[in-house]
């Protein structure tokens, strides 16, 4: 069996839908027309030639290989762009890390097999490919592996298509500023994070998952109703697309619809903050469903819908009750409700998707439809030295704007955050090929894979209210049937009392191993213990650190734990002494991890208050008087 053969049945094994690509591009003998050449570098170790460049070095492949991964710093994935021959990826054969491989050419893979034993790399746990097709596709690789990326990049095969390289870069740095924001927004509202689902974990136990509706709208097309400026042009036509599509509203655009005279089939609220809970106000929509997560502002389960359904939790605390009572159902989230809704759409079965209100930019410079709460809120703030304009620009300066292509040829301003929620409906369409999506905003920020249509494209569909009003009608009693036969509700709560038990004692236990760390590495500090003491002192810290380690609720107290560049702030030894060092370290790191411990058992341990309402076996306290969970 030649390599390339055992490199293949490796790859079929583990990426069956790749295997075909290589195969054929084997076929193609890639140095036929001279674009690629293998030569012998030192010690008769393969190098690849690209286009008359060297993607290698002659000398030693294995060792520059090593040098390239070497600047792979932190513990995040490592995409690499530009495969060649692998010999950057070697260096991550036997590690942890997940690993992206992103390469333009399938002919370039198909050379490394035949030349080289990749077996270990592609039998490796964490490992995905990218191969050819859009350069954003990238992100979708990403989406399963937590942590900031490395990226390295071949030089020499990025000259070979620097446009198809240049873009998958351009998307990783998206991913990175992704990254700064989460980390910057968990700063500011992690806690409120906790404290909201410390208040709604019992619609865990009390609320059936999205999973139930899967592919309930199979064969419709949906309308996924976003709230940018372009919904003043389709809301007048939003009685007469309602008549041919299932409607999904976003929250931030519900009233516009109610407004309209329409009462959406679903509403998805996601935002946990409190503002975003204000877009509901006077909102009364007894026919739609909610679909929510756990993690947002209580009194939304107060809000008068007409049943809720529950999507996974984006949080580790939601996720690890919800692993060990019910999985929910797993939405995409991209920053914004209108990623999560198209995400749940997709869910749905839709035949295709209608995006009404998705600019991402600001035509007109408008940031939001007329009468948006947005908007309403500034007027009503608006004051005589800071008036509504001030706001208003400010909302359009703050995101570091620039000019972009829009979806008719022009150019529209957007921003870095909007430009976020593009790149993540581009991984998507790229990662769902067959779901077909339809834009009416022309002048929104242009999307690759959202083709664009006009009002008259989705007016030329058949109505069908009717026939999806019966299939809604059916699978809610269908779902109501399958409760009351095999009564999921009291299984779910001995599940649910279970895993609310083994959190609270995984809480404690972490709270005393982290204090006992933290006494541990306060002592040695205090008594300044010589070198051979230190050491012993060390030892116990590793057990205490081990100890951790094996803890289940590690990441639920993980999420609010701050990173090393904020734990090395308050630190007084110079790092050249690295024993103290380590030891101020420990003490820092161990106080925090038991206030985070403490802190989620503090407020699980009692009623969770927010905003003057309170979940109390299942429903919604709000202003003093009972509103049961929607749904029940």
């Amino acid at each position: 069996m030649t390599l390339f053969d055992t490199n293949m049945k490796a790859l079929r094994e583990r990426f069956p839908a790749l295997a075909p690509l290589v195969e054929a591009a084997s076929a193609a003998c890639p140095e036929a027309d001279g674009e690629y050449s293998l030569e012998a570098g030192g010690n008769a170790v393969p190098a690849l030639r690209a286009r008359g460049r060297l993607v290698h070095s002659l000398r030693d492949p294995v060792r520059e290989g090593r040098r390239l991964a070497e600047g792979a710093v932190g513990s995040g994935p490592v995409v690499i762009l530009g495969f060649g021959l692998g010999y950057a990826c070697d260096s991550f054969v036997h590690t942890d890390r997940p690993l992206v491989i992103a390469e333009k050419d399938a002919r370039v893979l198909a050379l490394a097999f035949g030349v080289r034993n990749l077996v270990g790399l592609l039998l490796r746990d964490n490992l995905a490919f990218v191969v050819g097709g859009p350069p954003s596709a990238v992100l979708s690789a990403l989406e399963t592996f937590p942590g900031v990326p490395s990226v390295i990049v071949n030089r020499a095969l990025r000259e070979t298509d620097p446009d198809w390289y240049d873009a998958a870069a351009a998307a990783l740095r998206l991913r990175r500023a992704k990254d700064e924001i989460n980390a910057a927004t968990l700063r500011k509202f992690g806690k409120l994070w906790v404290r909201n689902l410390s208040a709604n974990l019992d619609a865990i136990r009390d609320l059936n998952g999205i999973v139930r509706l899967d592919a309930v709208a199979a064969g419709f097309p949906i309308l996924v109703v976003a709230a940018g400026p372009s919904l003043d042009q389709v809301l007048p036509l939003l009685p007469a697309l309602a008549r041919r599509c299932v409607v999904v509203a976003v929250d931030t655009a519900l009233r516009a619809v109610l407004a309209s005279g329409i009462d959406p089939d679903f509403v998805l609220v996601i935002d946990p903050q409190y503002w975003n809970f204000r877009h509901l106000d006077r909102c009364v929509a007894p026919r739609s469903i909610l679909v929510t997560e756990s993690a947002v502002y209580p009194p939304v389960f107060g809000a008068p819908f007409a049943r809720a359904f529950l999507c996974s939790s984006q949080f580790p605390l939601g996720r690890f009750v919800e692993d060990r009572v019910e999985p929910k159902g797993e939405l995409g989230a991209g920053g914004s409700v209108a990623t999560t809704a198209w995400d749940f759409a997709r869910r749905l079965g839709a035949s295709s998707i209608w995006m009404a209100g998705l600019d991402l930019a600001f035509p007109g410079l408008k940031t939001h439809f007329r009468g948006a709460f947005f908007e309403e809120r500034v007027h009503a703030e608006s004051r005589r030295l800071v008036p509504a304009e001030t706001r208003s620009f400010h909302a359009l300066r703050d995101g570091m704007p620039f000019l972009a292509a829009d979806a008719s040829g022009g150019r529209v301003l957007s921003d870095r955050r909007l430009s976020l929620y593009a790149a993540w409906f581009e991984a998507r369409f790229d990662r769902f090929p067959r779901m077909r999506t339809l834009g009416l905003s022309p002048h929104g920020l242009r999307i690759q894979g959202l083709e664009l249509a006009d009002a008259a494209d989705a007016m030329a569909l058949p109505e069908r209210r009717e026939e999806w009003d019966a299939v809604l009608t059916d699978a809610l009693a269908r779902i109501d049937e399958e409760d009351r036969l095999g009564n999921p509700a009291e299984s779910r709560a001995a599940r649910y009392a279970a895993a609310r038990a083994l959190l609270a004692d995984g809480l404690a236990a972490l709270a005393r191993t982290a204090r006992e760390g933290e006494r541990i590495a306060r002592g040695a500090l205090e008594r300044k213990l010589p070198e051979a003491d230190a050491a012993a002192a060390l030892r116990a810290l590793d057990a205490v650190f081990a100890e951790v380690e094996l803890s289940e609720v590690k990441d639920v107290v993980g999420f609010l734990f701050p990173g090393p560049e904020e734990l090395e702030e308050g630190l007084r030894t110079k790092a050249d002494d690295k024993i103290t060092r380590h030891l101020e370290y420990s003490a820092a790191m161990c106080a925090r991890l038991a206030e985070a411990a403490e802190y989620h058992a503090a407020l699980l341990g009692g009623r969770a208050l927010l905003g003057g309402c309170a979940l109390l076996g299942g429903r919604a306290l709000l202003s003093g008087r009972a509103a049961p969970h929607a749904g029940r």
